[in-house]
């Protein structure tokens, strides 16, 4: 009996021996050419679907089955892709590789994967900006506007909406530092240039809900800029019909700098316009950014911005036929008068860094903002509105009858000044599986504000409002405020990466507060999200993220506007309380590949409970708050995006929107001025096989109307949309010099990266977009919408070059 035992035992062991060398674990770490542990790392046996991700510290682990050979491939986005093949392996295998960044060349660069998105903080390639057709100048909004959730019905306008927030509900970051823009703009073509300069953006983060404790208190979306630090002499100049721009920058040992120059004209762009005129904008910035490092562990940064942006425009007359074929109408003026604007802004920020050890980084920054605004205008239109026969044998639509006649006066002499100083300080500390952020900001606003403006309207002898009494104004408004007030905010967040053996987990938890002087309010925004990455298909990712997020008013959010009989004053609301957002995201990515290609498949559903809101209405650019909280409402929807190498080596992407956002005002549901039920944007890139270098950039957008009420009536006393926006802009480019060129090695070429020239069609289409309307009203206080269009087809030659 004991001699069976033994042998069964003999039998038991046997096995094992067999079945663990039939089995491999293949461990190790994964580090860069500094040594430092790289997490996201996929970690997979070639031929096989198996793999895994290197967690925090960038080590790894698996078991796969015994073979002669197995070869194992690293690859991580934005470093070489390493392979090692192990020959006939055997037990535990302890395998550690160093991956090293792409070289920077000019030849193509292939993207084998996509980097994964555990959080609501997409990151975004800032070269795609390089040959993208765009009327605003090129520009990072613009390329905004093509992402799933983000709107935009104005080319003339560098401002978005995201998942139904208005443009003042967006926070954009250049450095860590938060920036501000005019506060009087009233059109897309007085704008100019975006603070944000495209030559010199290094990375692009973008959430557009859901983000993290240490962004500030904004409801809709966040956009992270950092400007990058020149590695060596480095530059770009351009021209186009849209003006020009020029980039340099150079680094040394201890000191980088880089240095933006822009100017933008659009008076070519802005011919297409119904109102004929002269037109003489001219927009103008300078940008720097300089770096010091007094050691390895303590350096000195400056960025500086100086912007000078005129919009002179003397109208000459206006046409505007819109209607139906079965009721179509026209619309005639005849102007005189002009209008002249001025908007001048200042920023400087100052960061003091030092890197206490490789695990805690410490950042003190200080930060000054102003701003000096004119908007001065005396403008006198005489029109008709008239009725057009449509079935004319000629061809050309006939005036048939008038509909109405008169003249109007608009007058303003509109003046701001606004001062915002910051001193901020933040820290950064990484312990374990840890990843903690902290900080605190202190802000100081000076505001002076001097507002008349008036218009005079005469319906057919009749001035407006027609009272029998006298000559009075169909609209007044007047303001003249002083204010100062004081904000202190502070943030601290967690992030917590787990590897276990369902796969890899990423919880971030935070908590933000402010308080602010001028009525007395102290909010507390709790924030939380979690990403999962699981083991049984790395190619999917889950987040969900969810917080309490508060909108701080600013200048023109507590600007109410008291009415007293047809004039209007404003007076500052001290009342007034933030506005709040309870924001609900729940996303998943999918990775594959296709035709041996990378793409990526990403859908959101999200909800968003609001209250405290301040409503608002949108007249172009402007946006008029009542300066009450006096509404509810929710916003609701559905973003899904495909991302990849439709054409192999370039990025494009197709997004799609489905939306709904409503408020309550006086017991009226309504939905808001932001309210786009649908949008489908496309940005496609391509080339010529057998000439590659030949670049065609394809940008269209197609988004559903928005709600528009009367003026000084409100939306719940009856709204009617907008017609569709239709938009489509393509570019076609041509590398003339670059790459292996032999050219390029010779005389003035040998100091060029590349030389490109391209030709822009902006509007392919020709369609008749509306932006805004204006109002005609008859003696019997009827008013009539006359749509505002914006650009048509245009044409645009440009020339690159960088070295």
């Amino acid at each position: 009996m004991k001699i069976k035992l033994y042998i069964f035992f003999i039998f038991i062991f046997i096995g094992s021996a067999v079945f663990a060398q039939s089995r491999i674990k293949i461990s190790g770490k994964v580090i860069d050419a500094d040594n430092q542990g790289l997490e996201l790392v996929s970690v997979r046996i070639g031929g096989t679907t198996q793999g895994t991700l290197t967690d925090l510290k960038g080590e790894y682990e698996l078991t796969v089955a015994s073979q002669d050979s197995i070869e194992i491939i690293f690859s991580c986005l934005g470093y070489r892709t390493e392979k090692r093949v192990l020959a006939t392996p055997q037990g535990n295998v302890v395998l550690n590789m160093r991956l090293y960044t792409k070289d920077k060349k000019l030849g193509e660069v292939v993207v084998t994967e996509i980097r994964k998105q555990t959080s609501t903080l997409q990151k975004i390639d800032a070269k795609d900006l390089r040959l993208m057709p765009d009327a605003s100048g090129g520009s990072i909004e613009s390329m905004l506007s093509t992402l799933a959730g983000v709107n935009s019905s104005n080319e003339l306008s560098s401002q978005y909406s995201v998942r139904g927030g208005n443009f003042d509900e967006n926070i954009v970051y250049v450095n860590g530092i938060e920036i501000y823009r005019p506060l009087l703009v009233r059109s897309g073509q007085q704008e100019g240039l975006s603070f944000i300069n495209p030559n010199m953006v290094g990375s692009i983060g973008f959430s557009s809900g859901g983000y993290s404790a240490e962004y500030g208190d904004k409801m809709s979306s966040v956009l992270d800029i950092t400007y990058k630090q020149p590695e060596a002499f480095e530059g770009a100049v351009s021209a186009s019909f849209l003006g020009a721009s020029a980039m340099i920058g150079h680094s040394t040992k201890n000191f980088s700098q880089l240095h933006g120059f822009r100017y933008k004209t659009n008076s070519t762009l802005l011919s297409s316009l119904d109102t004929k005129g002269e037109y003489d904008p001219s927009f103008f910035d300078y940008q720097t950014y300089l770096t010091y490092k007094f050691s390895p562990n303590w350096n000195i940064s400056l960025l500086g911005n100086i912007s000078n942006n005129i919009y002179n425009f003397t109208p000459q007359e206006r046409t505007t036929k819109y209607g139906t074929y079965t009721s179509a109408s026209q619309f005639k003026v005849y102007f005189d008068g002009q209008e002249k604007d001025k908007f001048q802004t200042f920023f400087g920020a100052l960061s003091l860094n030092y890197g206490v050890s490789k695990y805690t980084a410490l950042s003190l920054l200080a930060s000054a903002f102003a701003t000096n605004e004119i908007v001065t205008y005396d403008i006198t239109g005489e029109y008709w509105l008239d009725e057009l026969d449509m079935a004319n044998n000629g061809g050309v639509p006939q005036t048939s009858g008038t509909l109405g006649y008169g003249t109007y006066h608009e007058h303003a002499r509109n003046r701001l000044n606004a001062s915002v100083f910051a001193i901020a300080a933040k820290g950064a500390t990484r312990f374990g599986k840890n990843e903690l952020k902290y900080g605190v900001n202190f802000q100081r606003e000076i505001i002076k504000d001097r507002v008349r403006e008036w218009e005079l309207r005469d319906s057919a002898g009749y001035s407006l409002p027609h009272t029998g009494n006298g000559i009075d104004l169909v609209s007044s408004l007047s303001s003249y405020q002083n204010m100062q007030s004081n904000r202190f905010s502070f943030y601290a967040q967690d992030t917590y990466k787990l590897r276990a053996k369902s796969g890899f987990y990423t919880f971030t938890g935070g908590i933000r507060g402010s308080y602010w002087g001028f009525n007395k309010e102290f909010i507390l925004s709790p924030r939380a999200s979690v990403g999962y990455i699981p083991n049984f298909n790395d190619r999917l990712t889950f987040r969900f993220a969810t917080g309490l997020y508060y909108q701080t008013p600013f200048y023109k959010e507590l600007r109410d506007t008291v009415r007293t009989g047809e004039n209007y004053v404003v007076r500052l609301n001290r009342s007034i309380k933030s506005q709040r957002s309870v924001h609900f995201v729940l996303g998943s990515d999918y990775s594959f590949r296709a035709v041996n290609r990378p793409f990526k498949f990403t859908a959101e559903l999200y909800y968003k409970k609001l209250d405290n809101l301040i409503p608002y209405e949108i007249d172009n650019v402007r946006i008029w708050y009542s300066g009450r909280n006096e509404s509810k409402g929710y916003a609701a929807g559905l973003d899904l995006k495909l991302f990849g190498q439709f054409v192999p080596g370039t990025d494009s992407w197709l997004s799609f929107s489905l939306m709904r956002t409503q408020e309550t005002i006086g017991g009226v549901r309504v939905p808001r001025p932001t309210e786009q039920r649908y949008s489908v944007a496309l940005f496609f890139q391509d080339y010529v096989p057998r000439f590659p270098k030949y670049k065609f950039s394809l940008r269209a957008i197609w988004a559903d109307g928005l709600p528009v009420g009367a003026p000084r009536l409100g939306r719940q006393a009856g709204y009617f949309r907008t017609t569709p926006y239709r938009r489509v802009d393509i570019g076609a480019s041509r590398l003339l010099v670059g790459g292996e060129d032999r050219l390029m090695k010779r005389g003035f070429f040998r100091y060029f990266k590349s030389i490109w020239i391209g030709l822009d069609v902006f509007n392919l289409l020709d369609i008749s977009n509306v932006n805004s309307y204006y109002w005609v009203t008859d003696i019997y206080n009827h008013q009539s919408a006359v749509p505002n269009y914006l650009t048509m087809r245009q044409f645009n030659l440009r020339l690159s070059m960088e070295f």
